[in-house]
């Protein structure tokens, strides 16, 4: 079967109030894929999320983001959401006097365009047979967007946008953060719900548990602010076990996090992953 997303991060750097974040990310997913990306704090993971969706706060300054040939960098955020891209946010923000329910369904049907809106009926039992596979209670549907959610409220709120919404591109920011063994299972059983060979998923964890439920097919890890090593699940798992250090080791890294590279760091500026079956 032919793969209809391709999603290309090539040479990606990105400023917050002037400094230097990412330092040329470049990554390549396709439809089918499942890409994970770890690191420790502060080597720029959730400012690639953010840059990739449009965030105002983060300045581009270099490479570019390629989905199914349309350049991404040249669109507003609306345009973004619209063209197939999807953010699960660490920190989902809370918006007073919108219901779960409104949000999704106008969400919905900006999506779809003017003419091919889902109709009411349609959308509710929709949104009904969501919130059950999530284990969510009803009344989360009429209630103001993730207002007096907790954590894990909010974090399986975010996974149900993303069912309804059926997006090409879905980015997972630490989706799992908060989360307690039951919730992380159901937030993973919703993710695998949605693997399919015309969709693909960039998924940034510092976790290997997330990992556990959610099978990837590249795990790539982050140091200041690129991609510095790639390869199969199995590097997550070292990971787990032995941590970071013999990574820097490997590498001559002293600070992983985003600062003055040492001038005989030379990481490829394009480190991909070779095809793991």
């Amino acid at each position: 079967m032919s793969n209809s997303l391709k999603f290309t991060i090539d040479g990606l750097k990105a400023n917050v109030e002037g400094k230097e974040i990412l330092k040329g990310v470049s990554l390549e997913i396709k439809g089918g894929e499942v890409h994970a990306v770890m690191g420790p704090n502060g080597t720029g993971k959730s400012t690639l999320a953010s840059a990739l969706m449009g965030h105002p706060k983060y300045e581009v300054t270099e490479g570019s983001v390629i989905l199914n040939d349309e350049d991404v960098l040249d669109m507003a955020v609306d345009e973004r959401a619209r063209a197939g891209l999807f953010l699960a946010m660490q920190y989902p923000s809370e918006i007073t006097g919108v219901t779960n329910a409104d949000f999704l369904r106008s969400a919905i049907n900006a999506r779809r365009g003017e003419g091919n809106e889902i109709s009411l009926i349609r959308f509710i039992r929709q949104m009904e047979a969501k919130m059950k596979d999530l284990e969510m209670n009803a009344e989360f549907m009429h209630r103001y967007l993730n207002e007096g959610f907790s954590g894990g409220e909010k974090k399986r709120n975010e996974i149900l946008q993303m069912l309804l919404l059926e997006p090409k591109l879905c980015i997972l920011d630490e989706i799992d953060s908060g989360l307690d063994i039951d919730a992380l299972r159901i937030v993973a059983e919703g993710v695998n719900a949605l693997r399919s060979e015309d969709r693909g998923f960039l998924i940034i964890t510092h976790y290997q548990r997330l990992l556990n439920y959610i099978q990837p097919d590249f795990v790539h890890v982050m140091m200041q602010g690129r991609i510095v090593k790639s390869g199969g699940p199995e590097l997550s798992q070292r990971l787990e076990a032995e941590g970071y250090d013999w990574i820097k080791e490997e590498l001559g890294i002293e600070d992983e996090t985003v600062g003055q590279e040492p001038e005989e760091f030379k990481v490829p500026m394009a480190t991909t992953a070779p095809k793991y079956n």
